[in-house]
Formats: C-alpha cells, sequence, structure tokens
C-alpha cells in the first residue's frame, strides 16, 4: 500500500488538479515545459468526424489533451526533499523513486488507452466521464478509477512491502542456519589446471569418518566415486539423474560424491570438497557453488579452483566470520607455447587435440583429418557420458591406431587424457550474456588456461604440454591470453528457491510461474558488491511451455528446474508431453514412454540419426531426473537405465564411424532412426528386469527417405510414430510410397477461363 499511499498524498496534498494530474501525464514528457499560466503535456491529434462513436472518441480525447496544471498550487519542495527544478535525471538516482516513476508511467498509459478503447466502459467511470465532458464535474473524479485501474495491472503493489521482505537476498549466509552452528575450517587449494589441487583435497576426504565431494559434472562424481570405492572407502553416488549405493542393500555411507546441485545442506560432514569454485561467476549455474559454499555443513570445506576466486571467497566468508587458509599450487608439468600454428590438416601430429567451438567444425575437421590418414576419436558435449569416456579410453590407449582427438570444450573438466599438444582451431566461442542473449567473444582468460592446460598432464606418457592455434592470425591472440592470470571473479550467482516463489504466488494468487519470477527479479534485493541474479530465462521459457498444463505450483517449480537444452525441440516436445501425463495422474510407463520416442531404434546411418539419437538420451536423462523427483508417475527408471545402456552403445558406434554418417548425409542414405514399428504390435514383459523388443521383419516399415524428413525428425517436429500414421494415410487414399519428391501422379491444373 505504499505505492498508493505516496499516490494519494501526492493527490491531497501537492497536487491541486484541474486534469487527472499534471504529475501523471508529465511522465509522458518528462522533460516539457509547464509555464505559469498552464500548458497542455499530451498531444493527441484529433481527426475531425461525423458520427457519434467518432465524436465521443474525440470528446474523450479532447479531455487528456486539456489536462492541465496549475503550477502556483504545486509545492516540489515538500515532496520527499525534491525541488520544482527537479529534473528525470536527477529522480532516477533514487531506485525507489525511479520505481514508483515507471509505474506511475505505465498505470497513466494503460488507463488512458483503456478509457479510449474500450469498447464499454464500466457504468460509473463512464457516468464520470459524462458529467467532465458536459461541465458538470471534475477531472479529480476520475482519480479513483485510475488507482483502480493501476491496482488491477500493478496489483503486487497492494502488498509491495511483503514482497520486498520476501525477495530480499543481501545475506543470504542467514538461509543456512545448520552450516553458522559450525566452527567451520576453510581451505582454498589454488591452482591452475593439472596442478595437484583437487588431488590434496581428495587425500584429506579418502581419510575422513565422513564426507562429501560436490563436483561440477556427473563424469567428475562419477571419477570420485569409483575411485573411492576402489581405496577402500565406501561411497555412493548422488547426481540428478542417478543413484548408486556402495552397500548392496542401499543403506547410506558416510561419503558421498555428487554433483553440486545435489549437495546436501543439512547432513553434517567431517570433511567436504567444493571443487571448481570459480563457477561460481557462471550466469546459469552459479547459484548451486554459492548454495554449497555458504551452506554445506561441514567441520573442513576444501574449496578447489583458481587463484582469481580466492578474493570473492574471502569476501564471502567474511559475512559468516569464518577465516579461510590459502593454498597455492604451481603446474606439474611445463607448458610450452609454440611460435607457429598449425596451419593445415598435414601438420597434425600424433597426440594432437584439435579443440572447436562448434560441431559444424567438429564434424568438418574430423573428415578432413581422416582424409589425410589419421584415426580420429571425437568428444563433445552433448555425447552421453559412457561415449566420452570410450572415446577418451580410445585415445588414451597407447597400442589403439587412434592418435588424434577432436573435441570441444568439454574436454576442459572431467576427463584424464593424454594430450600431447592442444591446438585451438579458433578462439570465437558463443556465449550468452546475462540478458540470456547469445554473442560470440574471444575465450576469456580462464577457458584459454583451462583447455590449454590439458597438455601434458602429470603421469601420462607426455611430461610436457605444447599448445598453438591452427590459424596463424589467431597465434598471437592465444600467447596474450595464456601470459595473464585469470581474471578475479567478482560476484557469485543466486537464484530463488521454491519456498521464495511459494509465497510470492500466495500474495499474487492470479500470476503465472514466469510472471512471479519476473516480478521477484524485479523486486529483488542483492549485495551488488559480492552477488548477482542468476539468469532465468531458461526457468521462465520453460514455465510458459507448461503454463497451460494444470500443476501444483511446487510441482510446476520442480518442471521448470528439469535440466533441458531447450535448442532441441525433441527434447522441448517430450518434456510437455511428460508435463500433460503427469497433469492426468498417469503413470508414464515404459509401453507409454517407447511409443512417445518411436523406440527401438537402428544403428545411425547419417550425422541426423546420430543427432536424434542424443536427443533421445537426453530425454531418458530427463526422465530418470523426474523419477528421483516423483517416484510414483515415473516408474520405470531401472527399465529406462536398461534402454540408455543400449541407446549409448548405438550412439557410440556411429561416433566411431562419423566420416561414414557424413557422407551418407551427402549422398542420402535413408535414416536409420526413422525405421519404426507399430505401436499396437509393441510389447514389453513387465515380470523381468529386462525388456524385449519382438518385431517381425515384415513389419518392419522403411518410411521418410529424404533429406527434409530426416530434418523434420530430427528437430523433433515429426516422430516415427506421426510418420506410420501419415503413411496409412497415404496407403488408403492411393498414394504411392511415402517420399520427398512429389507424386507421379498429379492433377492436371485446370485452366483459368479468359475474362470477357
Amino acid at each position: 500500500m505504499a505505492c498508493y499511499a505516496t499516490l494519494c498524498d501526492w493527490h491531497t496534498k501537492h497536487v491541486r488538479w484541474r486534469g487527472v494530474g499534471w504529475l501523471l501525464c508529465r511522465l509522458l514528457d518528462p522533460f516539457a515545459n509547464c509555464s505559469n499560466r498552464g500548458r497542455a503535456v499530451s498531444h493527441t491529434i484529433v481527426k475531425r468526424t461525423t458520427t457519434k462513436e467518432e465524436e465521443s472518441k474525440r470528446h474523450l480525447n479532447l479531455l487528456w489533451h486539456n489536462i492541465k496544471f496549475e503550477t502556483n498550487s504545486c509545492n516540489w519542495s515538500n515532496t520527499d526533499g525534491l525541488s520544482h527544478k527537479t529534473r528525470p535525471s536527477d529522480i532516477s538516482r533514487s531506485p525507489a523513486k525511479k520505481q514508483i516513476y515507471y509505474l506511475l508511467h505505465q498505470a497513466y498509459v494503460s488507463f488512458r488507452r483503456y478509457c479510449l478503447e474500450a469498447e464499454a466502459l464500466p457504468v460509473d467511470l463512464h457516468v464520470v466521464i459524462s458529467d467532465i465532458l458536459q461541465g458538470a464535474g471534475h477531472t479529480d473524479d476520475i482519480f479513483p478509477y485510475f488507482l483502480r485501474h493501476a491496482r488491477q495491472m500493478f496489483p503486487h503493489l497492494e502488498c509491495m512491502d511483503d514482497l520486498k521482505k520476501i525477495s530480499d537476498l543481501r545475506s543470504p549466509a542467514n538461509w543456512y542456519p545448520g552450516a553458522r552452528t559450525i566452527a567451520r575450517k576453510i581451505v582454498f587449494h589454488a591452482g591452475p589446471t593439472n596442478s595437484g589441487k583437487t588431488f590434496h583435497a581428495l587425500e584429506r576426504f579418502l581419510n575422513s569418518k565422513s564426507g562429501v565431494y560436490c563436483g561440477p559434472l556427473k563424469l567428475l562424481a562419477s571419477e570420485v566415486f569409483n575411485k573411492s570405492n576402489e581405496r577402500g572407502t565406501p561411497c555412493d553416488l548422488v547426481t540428478g539423474e542417478e543413484r548408486k549405493y556402495a552397500e548392496a542393500s542401499g543403506k547410506p555411507s558416510s561419503h558421498v560424491s555428487c554433483t553440486v546441485e545435489m549437495t546436501s545442506v543439512n547432513i553434517p560432514y567431517e570433511v567436504a570438497i567444493i571443487d571448481e569454485i570459480q563457477m561460481m561467476r557462471d550466469t546459469g549455474r552459479g547459484w548451486a557453488w554459492t548454495r554449497a559454499l555458504l551452506g554445506v555443513m561441514a567441520e573442513e570445506v576444501h574449496v578447489c579452483g583458481e587463484e582469481g576466486a580466492i578474493e570473492l571467497v574471502q569476501s564471502l566468508l567474511s559475512t559468516t566470520g569464518e577465516d579461510i587458509e590459502v593454498r597455492k599450487y604451481k603446474r606439474l608439468t611445463d607448458l610450452e607455447v609454440e611460435d607457429s600454428a598449425v596451419g593445415s590438416m598435414d601438420a597434425v601430429q600424433p597426440g594432437d587435440c584439435i579443440v572447436c567451438f562448434s560441431k559444424h567444425d567438429i564434424y568438418s575437421i574430423s573428415r578432413g583429418i581422416e582424409a589425410k590418414g589419421h584415426e580420429v576419436a571425437v568428444i563433445y558435449g552433448g555425447l552421453p557420458p559412457g561415449t566420452k569416456l570410450a572415446q577418451a579410453q580410445k585415445f588414451n590407449d597407447p597400442e589403439n591406431s587412434c592418435k588424434v582427438l577432436v573435441a570441444t570444450d568439454a574436454i576442459g573438466m572431467g576427463l584424464n587424457l593424454s594430450i600431447r599438444r592442444v591446438v585451438f582451431y579458433s578462439l570465437m566461442k558463443p556465449t550468452v550474456n546475462e540478458k540470456g542473449e547469445k554473442e560470440m567473444n574471444t575465450i576469456s582468460v580462464s577457458q584459454a588456461l583451462q583447455i590449454a592446460g590439458r597438455a601434458g598432464r602429470y603421469g601420462t606418457q607426455h611430461m610436457k604440454g605444447f599448445v598453438t592455434t591452427f590459424k596463424p592470425e589467431d597465434l598471437w591472440t592465444l600467447k596474450n591470453l595464456l601470459s595473464q592470470l585469470p581474471e578475479p571473479i567478482t560476484k557469485a550467482g543466486l537464484h530463488p528457491t521454491a519456498e521464495q516463489i511459494e509465497l510470492y504466488a500466495y500474495h499474487l494468487p492470479n500470476s503465472t510461474l514466469s510472471n512471479l519470477m519476473d516480478i521477484f527479479v524485479t523486486l529483488s534485493t542483492v549485495d551488488d558488491s559480492l552477488y548477482f541474479m542468476c539468469n532465468t530465462e531458461d526457468f521462465k521459457f520453460l514455465a510458459d511451455m507448461i503454463q497451460h498444463v494444470p500443476l501444483p505450483l511446487r510441482a510446476r517449480y520442480v518442471f521448470c528446474c528439469a535440466p533441458i537444452n531447450r535448442k532441441l525441440p525433441f527434447v522441448c516436445t517430450m518434456f510437455l508431453k511428460f508435463a500433460r501425463q503427469y497433469s492426468k495422474n498417469e503413470a508414464l510407463s515404459l509401453d507409454w514412454l517407447c511409443r512417445n520416442i518411436g523406440w527401438p531404434f537402428a544403428s545411425p546411418k547419417t550425422i541426423i540419426d546420430l543427432v536424434h539419437l542424443e536427443a533421445v538420451f537426453d530425454v531418458l536423462d530427463l526422465y530418470l531426473w523426474f523419477s528421483y523427483r516423483f517416484m510414483d508417475l515415473f516408474p520405470a527408471a531401472s527399465l529406462v537405465r536398461d534402454m540408455q545402456t543400449e541407446l549409448d552403445a548405438m550412439i557410440q558406434q556411429g561416433v566411431f564411424q562419423l566420416t561414414r554418417l557424413l557422407k551418407n548425409s551427402e549422398t542420402g542414405v535413408s535414416s536409420g532412426t526413422l525405421a519404426a514399428i507399430d505401436e499396437d504390435d509393441f510389447a514389453v514383459n513387465r515380470r523381468k528386469q529386462s525388456y524385449l523388443r519382438e518385431t517381425k521383419s515384415s513389419e518392419m516399415l522403411q518410411i521418410g527417405r529424404g533429406r527434409l524428413t530426416e530434418k523434420l525428425l530430427a528437430q523433433g517436429l515429426l516422430t516415427p510414430n506421426m510418420l506410420q500414421e501419415l503413411r496409412r494415410e497415404w496407403t488408403q487414399t492411393g498414394y504411392s510410397e511415402p517420399d520427398d519428391s512429389p507424386p507421379s501422379h498429379t492433377k492436371k491444373p485446370r485452366q483459368r477461363r479468359k475474362p470477357k
């Protein structure tokens, strides 16, 4: 009510109206000059009309046009200390006043448009306006109706004070009372890639009574899980999509290896490790590292990361009253920047890793290198973890003929690779800015050091690493990047919690989840010197996608937190289907899942096939993610994991034959993923822990042979089942075998009659 009180106060104490209010009108033209005798501040152009409806519009326009202000009755010096000479540029320096002015402006414009364009005004407002037009009323009489309209347009103004308290994020350390009751010892292991900082932290973890490892990737969490159990320290694995227990009985162990988002802030440990702490600056996931640092309940917290994060971690921990011990490490092997670029595929050597930042470059370079007689391993972010590990093992094996690796920056974390030389094919990488917009920028110093540091890893056959560029014009830029220290990290990310959004929904029951998030971000107060609000565009994208699906607020919030690549239409389509099925309270059985994804698949024959299988793998990952949050409606987790294992093997086979897939894509070979079976003939044996897929060869129908069909399938706009249905329709209507080519029997076009 504070904003409404301010409006009313300005109306009754400081502004004597001859119009709805000069203040409201001035907002449309903040720099307009007002004379002592009054001056019109709205410039509505009115056309002469003859109809009664247009005449009414004209009178209303004149009403708004003739709103004037008697300056002798206005005393700006009494309005929150503002003088009559105060300009909007001065007012905008105050966030509170700036927000009020913005809301006034929006409310005025909306109310004016409503009065002028509404087909039928409310009776009471219509009577008031008629009285004013006839000279029987005063324009001040409109003000209560303006306030009523403003309440409808900005419902959060009624509870602004409560909402601001909910979205006060200036002291996130106070969100974790459990951690504040422990005298935590904080140790920062700072150093570059391949310096042994994480190794020393893990030694303390393995020798502790209880501990938790918080890693940035599933691969790293799995590596620590395997290493701990091999060393005799029982350890469980917890990721968004997977749970593994050291004990066969499923009893939780005292040690846990998890992805950072899954870190528990309610379980006490003796030792906690937070790896890659510099990820606090990430605009999408930074909040998870901030939460782990401030909230993990451990007697010792070992933080590993770049030196550029030391100052920020110290500042954050100063708000909790905790001290920090910094241990710095140097690189264990030498890294040399070569004086010349590679220049051509002929200069690629065994042990080289060509680093690209796009899939297109991955495909073209792989094909070019294989054309020179080198066998290539390929690693990029879209591949399943099993395929990445298989490709890494293939490259690392001295007995294997594969000696060259082509990869994206996915190699920067999570994989141990025996790389002799890192070759940057390009230094330009697509990034997402704070507004969620895609940009092409030169990689940062931190990224350059992280990727280049993968060469000459300690303990491999290459005890010295080399780094260079593919293009000669990039070499100087690379040398400049590698000569610098990592950029200091100045802020850590924050994100609204489900509890905060639920409180917002209590005050604003008619607002959508996307609007609640927008209002929260707008009203949130953060300590700008230490924190920033993480990007919520992906969250809002999913919220808008399922807005029409009836879901409880907490379930809707969970759905919107799902890890989805929104660039993949097929994954987004399946996400929407998951939400619809959940809203009907119907279980997403294995039958249902297989029908909707078109299982089973054949081995990929083209790149389109491979891309689609990767998207299907993401869908299965999404199912597993939901299965740990809604166990009753996602009951087939174990069977889906079996499907993932088989699908991973198919994708591995496709990656091993990448060059052949590229050739097939160009020559138009039939797509293997489009081979589907009839839904009615699909059977799943529920009594066993495995699934059976029995189909007759005569029932296997090859559909969709053209590139357009493959493209639509890969983008998720068509599914194999939809194509099956199209084939039936085509057969029933007498069309030939479906193809992307036009049918041979087309009707003769009718001739146009010539005009007489």
